[in-house]
């Protein structure tokens, strides 16, 4: 069926929708402590719930967001945002630990909706596509930095588990907005699950464009997890000592830059992609030069923030636009190969940043994190000499 060129309503739904079940995955990582408690844990022991959300997730965008592709993307959409919200109840009233791993492991396989989303919107607007991925991509954005702050607040009000509850009826709540708001698309593959999955992998085969992007993202994206992990690491210690409040009002500020991203979306739909990589790229390595220079400055910590954050969120969104004009066909495909080595950059990076606090603290973080601005750099030069 043909769909209507998608409208400013369709936009706000998806971005929030997006954005809600995505954060899902994050709401565990302030309150692993207070998990700990309940269950007799260690923290330690407790830290397994936010591997295994995010071991989910990977799960899910490998061997799940592909169907886009092959069924009705809004009855996908909808029928694993109702098993989130099910899983969701299920671990506000969870009385057993390895059941809330359990939950744990299905929350982030289900979050994936967000990721069935965002092919969607592009594939609805042929206009401007950049601009509206831009879009649902900072709601994803804004809920991953905003899901710390919620967790932290409703834990700090309440318990942890009025922040599953509340969560729960988010995602319901969304569920039928988008089971009112969005149209049924056709699906475009005809072939079995099998070939659905090795068709995924073929994609980056066929374009060297998502080989470039993808490793351009996963790059960006590690720059991003590995100076968030180890922020919190120098902010609570000497000279700063922050109590865990004082350093979430950084994510806050996060936020504020998450929300420009959709200008370098527009850039992207009037053709200035490289052009839009060489100025993010560039202030991401620029924010991590001050913090370097500067580490024990308060400014310059908040420059850094600023400056990264944005540089990394506007290298994604430009990313992202610019894969979705590869094949109008395989749109969750493409994104499925995109996104998994994004997040496995983003694994990555915080492997090696914890890994470089441990032997060499702050300068040494600061140095891989140079390190992996210079290699990000190096791709979009290379793209740029050879026309990709």
């Amino acid at each position: 069926m043909e769909v209507k060129q998608i409208t400013k309503t369709q936009i706000a739904v998806m971005s929030v929708a997006a954005g809600i079940c995505v954060a899902n995955i994050y709401y565990n990582q302030p309150i692993l402590k207070d998990i700990s408690h309940n269950f007799d844990v260690t923290e330690s022991d407790a830290g397994i719930v936010s591997v295994l959300a995010q071991a989910g997730y990977g799960l899910g965008l490998f061997f799940l967001t592909p169907l886009g592709d092959k069924l009705n993307r809004k009855k996908l959409i909808i029928i694993l945002m109702l098993l989130l919200a099910g899983v969701l109840i299920g671990t506000t009233f969870v009385e057993n630990f390895f059941w809330l791993c359990i939950f744990s492991l299905l929350t982030g396989l289900m979050s994936v909706a967000a990721q069935v989303i965002l092919p969607m919107a592009a594939s609805m607007d042929k206009i401007n596509r950049g601009r509206t991925v831009g879009i649902i991509f900072t709601g994803i954005l804004v809920g991953i930095l905003a899901a710390r702050v919620f967790s932290g607040v409703i834990a700090g009000l309440f318990n942890w588990r009025y922040v599953y509850g509340i969560a729960a009826g988010m995602v319901l709540l969304s569920t039928i907005v988008i089971y009112f708001s969005l149209p049924d698309i056709k699906a475009a593959f005809s072939g079995n699950y099998a070939n659905l999955l090795s068709s995924t992998l073929y994609q980056l085969k066929r374009f060297p464009l998502l080989r470039k992007t993808a490793l351009l993202g996963g790059l960006v994206f590690g720059i991003f997890c590995s100076f968030w992990t180890t922020l919190t690491f120098h902010l609570s210690g000497s000279p700063f000592n922050y109590e865990t409040d004082i350093i979430g009002l950084f994510g806050i500020l996060a936020i504020g830059g998450a929300l420009l991203a959709p200008l370098f979306g527009k850039l992207a739909d009037k053709g200035n992609t490289q052009r839009s990589l060489l100025f993010s790229v560039t202030i991401v390595i620029a924010g991590i030069i001050a913090v370097m220079i500067y580490p024990f400055s308060v400014v310059a910590v908040t420059i850094a923030v600023l400056l990264i954050d944005v540089g990394v969120q506007a290298t994604q969104v430009t990313n992202v636009a610019t894969i979705y004009t590869l094949d109008e066909t395989a749109h969750s495909r493409i994104n499925t190969a995109y996104m998994t080595s994004y997040f496995i950059g983003g694994a990555l990076g915080t492997f090696a940043g914890i890994k470089c606090w441990q032997i060499g603290g702050w300068n040494m973080v600061n140095w891989q994190l140079v390190f992996w601005g210079i290699l990000a750099l190096t791709v979009v030069l290379l793209k740029k000499r050879k026309k990709l």
